[in-house]
């Protein structure tokens, strides 16, 4: 937990001062905002590796039955949404600037294009947090835990063709869709790979961070919950 902390502390504030302050090269048809890439990108890495993460604890809990495995998995996947949601946000301000500069910001479609790869990345999420409402339809700790995490691996699963694989083949605006010309390889410049480096490293290390102290917050809970209930119970 504490080399987590450093780690996004250090990645983090540099991505933050140095994507804002560093004289960069700049990406044609990008301007400016090409410094979105050191904040948009890495909240969805840290998404994916969060999710990858409550995967693996879905995953040990369906072969071992150990509520501690559900309650590692469910937090990772509460951290997983919080980064996916703050990536969708910072897509949208990102569109709203370099997609519908033209349009003023009454019209809505200034704000969201239906583009492939913005579409199936909200599908993605919606998918993907059906977790949690499905979590609280079920009473008992067994039973929840079980079908959570079967429904969890499949979610997980359903998230890689939905962002990745769809978006590609039907084109569209977003960078690395079929027909996209921007942010290719040969765009970037080493300065830009550097900032973008430390900052995806900090914001996983950030993840990672909350993570650990959730479940440390949820068995705290847990214990404090139990020692309220023994006095009734002993009663």
């Amino acid at each position: 937990m504490r080399v987590a902390g450093i780690i996004a502390t250090v990645g983090v504030t540099l991505g933050v001062v140095l994507g804002f302050w560093m004289t960069l090269p700049r990406i044609a048809g990008l301007g400016l905002t090409d410094r979105n890439l050191f904040f948009h990108v890495p909240m969805w890495f840290a998404m994916y590796a969060m999710m990858a993460l409550s995967l693996w604890w879905s995953g040990r809990y369906l072969l071992r039955q150990d509520l501690e495995s559900d309650r590692r998995a469910r937090e990772a996947a509460v951290v997983a949404m919080f980064f996916g949601v703050l990536g969708l946000l910072t897509g949208i301000l990102w569109s709203r600037v370099t997609w519908a500069a033209a349009l003023p910001d009454s019209d809505w479609q200034a704000w969201w294009g239906w583009d492939p790869k913005q579409t199936f990345a909200l599908i993605a999420l919606l998918v993907y947090g059906a977790y949690f409402f499905f979590r609280q339809g079920i009473k008992d700790l067994r039973s929840r835990a079980q079908l959570s995490a079967a429904y969890n691996v499949l979610a997980t699963i359903l998230v890689v063709p939905l962002t990745f694989f769809l978006p590609r083949y039907l084109g569209g605006l977003h960078p690395g869709a079929e027909g996209s010309p921007a942010f290719r390889t040969e765009d970037i410049s080493n300065l830009h790979r550097v900032v973008f480096y430390l900052s995806a490293m900090g914001f996983i290390a950030l993840a990672v961070w909350v993570w650990l102290v959730r479940v440390r917050l949820s068995r705290l809970e847990e214990r404090l919950t139990t020692a309220q209930d023994l006095p009734a119970e002993a009663a």
